[in-house]
């Protein structure tokens, strides 16, 4: 499997700081502001996105992770998939989402996300954070904050390493 790298750790960083200054902005300073990770490496990516927005605003902002498997429409009906998510219900009720992703692609995880977080409550609003955009689009989602686009084909896997510090790679399948 042919691997390159096309983001180091660094460059994730600065991506990172640049999309905290968005959210900040958007969000008059994330007062409410509520961080969701997709499992798993929305997760990861999350946790990065929310430690920059704390060193910028001198607080915390806590992230829940958010199981979609159970809410995937490409799954067996058969095949039932427990919800791992760390949300207490009604977390997000009234109160500004930001969810977060390592990679967009179909959209189908999006969309899975989205039937997810109603199980939690009725959030004021959803904004979606993506690290990286690779296009292919099956369902119109777009992501509020992008770290970089990479256009992929469609054979092609974007891999986002988090032990490398979010390092980011394109293989061939």
């Amino acid at each position: 499997m042919n691997r390159v790298r096309i983001l180091t750790s660094d460059q994730v960083a600065r991506i990172l700081d640049r999309m905290a200054f968005e959210v900040l902005e958007r969000n008059r300073g994330g007062e409410g502001l509520v961080v969701l990770g997709i499992l798993q490496k929305g997760v990861a990516v999350a946790e990065a996105l929310s430690a920059r927005l704390a060193q910028i605003e001198h607080r915390s902002f806590p992230v829940s992770a958010l199981d979609v498997r159970p809410y995937r429409d490409d799954r067996s009906l058969e095949a039932a998939v427990a919800d791992h998510s760390s949300l207490q219900v009604d977390t997000i009720t009234d109160r500004p989402v930001l969810l977060v992703d390592d990679v967009l692609f179909t959209g189908r995880t999006v969309r899975a996300a989205l039937d997810a977080l109603l199980r939690w409550g009725r959030p004021r609003s959803v904004q979606l954070a993506v690290l990286i955009d690779r296009g292919h689009r099956e369902f119109p989602i777009r992501a509020d904050y992008v770290g970089r686009v990479v256009p992929t084909k469609y054979q092609e896997r974007i891999v986002v390493v988090p032990d490398e510090g979010l390092a980011v790679y394109v293989e061939e399948v």
